[in-house]
């Protein structure tokens, strides 16, 4: 790893940044990328285009989103193996040994001195260009509600799961809440809160660091892989999924505005 620098390393994209909706998307696991200064950390080839190693079609259906809300975009470049973004650095899962049932012999036994490389290489300056995007539509009179998007597969250690949309918050349940609201009248998905995993699980740690602090309204998207399966399918449900966060933002602010008035 010797060399490797933020600079040289596919880090943080950020697209439309002069969007002027009022959305922020973020796609923490958009890339299977394995930079050269961290090797395959011992996978396959098959492996690391496997679900473990990024979410299959959520990069599609962020840019989707992005274009239909006008929204700035935020996205990793490198594979959630190396680094989890969406996990802070003291958890096991941000540089997993082990992902469901697939051993990741290249974080087996990391040093605290890899651990330490990795995440002021990736983590870090991933999340000072989040923040940054955050912090200048703050400063314009501007704050975002900030989405987070990901996919999850069908079949979990054999299960299936029937949820085909999880709609998940951190602390504040107002957005998520209404979210699920208006995809159960908007769409025909299968739609739960806090399913398939919740912030109990430490999924919503992006959320926890950059929109909670600050209250801004909040939610990450969990689609079921299967319906991202080609670029079609990811056009369609960006063009569902756009209509919905419009709703439920027009939702809230009734609301909000009811209780003030």
């Amino acid at each position: 790893m010797a060399g490797a620098s933020d600079k040289t390393l596919p880090v943080v994209t950020t697209e439309n940044r002069e969007g002027g909706g009022p959305f922020l998307i973020v796609c923490e696991h958009a890339s299977n990328h394995f930079p050269p200064a961290f090797g395959t950390l011992g996978l396959d080839a098959e492996t690391r285009k496997a679900h473990i190693a990024w979410d299959p079609g959520a990069l599609g259906l962020a840019r989707g989103l992005a274009q239909a809300l006008d929204a700035p975009l935020v996205s990793a470049g490198i594979s959630r193996l190396v680094y989890d973004l969406n996990r802070p650095p003291h958890a096991p899962g941000a540089m997993a040994a082990k992902s469901e049932v697939f051993e990741v012999p290249g974080n087996v036994g990391l040093a605290p001195e890899d651990r330490q490389q990795r995440t002021e290489l990736i983590y870090l300056p991933f999340h000072a260009a989040l923040h940054a995007e955050i912090a200048r539509l703050l400063a314009k009179g501007s704050p975002p509600v900030i989405v987070t998007v990901h996919s999850f597969t069908p079949v979990y250690y054999g299960q299936h799961r029937e949820v085909e949309l999880g709609i998940i918050h951190d602390a504040d349940p107002t957005f998520a809440e209404a979210v699920l609201a208006e995809a159960q009248s908007l769409t025909g998905l299968t739609c739960r809160l806090n399913e398939p995993y919740s912030a109990a699980d430490g999924v919503t740690h992006t959320l926890r660091l950059q929109a909670t602090p600050y209250g801004l309204h909040h939610v990450m998207l969990e689609i079921r892989n299967d319906l991202l399966a080609d670029d079609l399918a990811i056009a369609s449900m960006a063009d569902g999924l756009a209509p919905v966060l419009t709703a439920a933002l027009t939702r809230i602010g009734t609301t909000e505005r009811k209780a003030t008035a």
